[in-house]
Formats: C-alpha cells, sequence, structure tokens
C-alpha cells in the first residue's frame, strides 16, 4: 500500500510578527479645553454691557513674566530649559495602544520559544519601527542576564518619571505663583490709585491694573498651567505602564518562561479592558 504523501515542513520564516509603530498626535482634549475654557471667559466679556477694556499690557507683563521669573526660582536653568520638549506632550500627545503592545510581546515570546532568541535577529527591520523596542529586544539576543535586563529597563524608567516629574512639577509651581503674581499686581494698581487720588484721570488705568492682574493670573493657574500638569502626569503614568509591559515581557523572555504564564502576568498589569486572551 502506497504511503500518503506527508506535508512538508515549511522552512520560512515567521513573519506573523507586525509592530506597530509609536504614533504621534495632537492631543485633541488639551487643546478643546484650553479652547473651549479661555473661549467661554471671552464670550462672556463679549456679550457683557459693559465696554469696559479687558486687556492691559502692564497687567499682562506681571503674570506671565514675573510667574516664569518666580517659577525660574524654584528650578535651574537647565530644568526649564529641558522641562519645554516636555511640557509640549501636554499638546502632542504619544498614542499607546497597552492591549496591541501586549500582543507584540507575546508574539516575539511565542517566536523564541520556538526558534531561540537568535530568532529575533531575523524581524530586526520590523522592530525598528519601535526604537525602544528594539533596544529591549537586542538585550534578549545579546543574552543579558534577566536581572541585567530588568535593572537597565527599570533605570531608563525612572530616568523619564523623573524627568516628567519634575516637569510637571515646574507647571504646578507656575499653577500656585500665576494668581500671587496677580494679587501683586492689584497691590501695585492699588497703591497707584491711592497716590493719584487728586488726578481722577489717573484713577481708572490703576483701578484696571488692579482687578485685571487678579483675573489674569487667576486664569493663568487655573485654566491653563494646573490642567496641562495634570495631563502631563496622566501621558507619564501611561508611558511607565507600556515600559512596565516591556519590562515584564523581556525578563520572561531570557528566562525563556512559559509563554501561558507571560500571558497571564502581563494582563495582571494590564487595565481589564485592555487585557488580551491570545491562545483563545
Amino acid at each position: 500500500m502506497a504511503k500518503k504523501p506527508t506535508a512538508k515542513k515549511s522552512n520560512k520564516k515567521l513573519t506573523s510578527i507586525k509592530i506597530e509603530p509609536e504614533r504621534k498626535g495632537v492631543d485633541f482634549a488639551t487643546l478643546l479645553g484650553l479652547i473651549m475654557g479661555i473661549g467661554l471667559i471671552a464670550l462672556a466679556v463679549y456679550i457683557g454691557s459693559s465696554k469696559a477694556n479687558f486687556f492691559n499690557l502692564p497687567s499682562v507683563l506681571i503674570v506671565i513674566f514675573g510667574t516664569i521669573a518666580v517659577t525660574s526660582v524654584s528650578f535651574s536653568l537647565d530644568e526649564m530649559a529641558n522641562a519645554g520638549k516636555v511640557i509640549w506632550t501636554s499638546f502632542s500627545s504619544k498614542i499607546y495602544n497597552p492591549s496591541i503592545m501586549a500582543r507584540q510581546i507575546m508574539d516575539i515570546a511565542v517566536l523564541t520559544r520556538k526558534k531561540g532568541p537568535l530568532a529575533l535577529s531575523h524581524i530586526e527591520d520590523e522592530l525598528k519601527k519601535d526604537p525602544y523596542l528594539l533596544e529591549a529586544v537586542k538585550m534578549v539576543t545579546d543574552d543579558y542576564k534577566p536581572e541585567d535586563i530588568k535593572r537597565i529597563m527599570d533605570n531608563e524608567t525612572d530616568t523619564l518619571a523623573e524627568r516628567h516629574s519634575r516637569s510637571s512639577d515646574i507647571l504646578r509651581r507656575g499653577a500656585e505663583i500665576a494668581p500671587a503674581m496677580g494679587l501683586i499686581g492689584t497691590l501695585v494698581g492699588l497703591i497707584q490709585m491711592l497716590s493719584d487720588l487728586d488726578d481722577p484721570n489717573k484713577i481708572g488705568p490703576a483701578m484696571a491694573l488692579a482687578l485685571l492682574t487678579t483675573f489674569y493670573g487667576a486664569i493663568l493657574g487655573t485654566v491653563i498651567l494646573a490642567p496641562m500638569a495634570a495631563k502631563l502626569e496622566r501621558n507619564t503614568e501611561d508611558e511607565i505602564m507600556i515600559r512596565n509591559l516591556l519590562v515584564t515581557g523581556m525578563v520572561s523572555i531570557s528566562k525563556q518562561d512559559n509563554p501561558r504564564r507571560l500571558e497571564a502576568v502581563l494582563n495582571s498589569i494590564l487595565p481589564p479592558k485592555d487585557r488580551i486572551k491570545y491562545f483563545d
């Protein structure tokens, strides 16, 4: 009886791993919130029956530049300069998808389990889409010890968290100082008004300075700086979670743990809505 031909095993490289590159985009929630907040205030001013002038250059100078100057006293010039780049992330956020990252890690874990760590060198072109993931995988292929991988990646995560924390501290400090600068401007305006009571023409501008600096300080601190600090802290938490997923995944892969165990550990880090069912 003739034997049935058996299917030949394919020597084709695994190509099912698809790395989704980190996407960056404008954080419309931040922009929309700022536009709506400031827009509502402007609308209230516009539809008011009074013809008062709500722009006063001395008030702007006292609040904005005064807030920057006093905030810089609490931090070094390098910290103030570096904070600008980090603060920009409040407007241009990185778009993370934790479940996609977890599946990518599982793909890498399964490939390593089947063909060994050196098989990861075949997907380096795909990994280049995510530089941080590529660097993490290189530590596995270069046969770093699991404890070394964890220490290096944890140190990088701590450095990122510290840098972002310092930037959010600058914003928080600015949010505290802005209303205080408004109060200082109010005192300046009142002093000018009281010293010129004999000249009615000077009372109006001095009173405008007194009130508008408080107005500007409240807007800068409450509407702009404090929400930006909160958004930066939220973005930092999301990025740290992604990095924790990578640390857990690379350490598990270097130990050659069972991918099913890794799936359970990753799901313990992920929020319930982002948890994966890789083997189901």
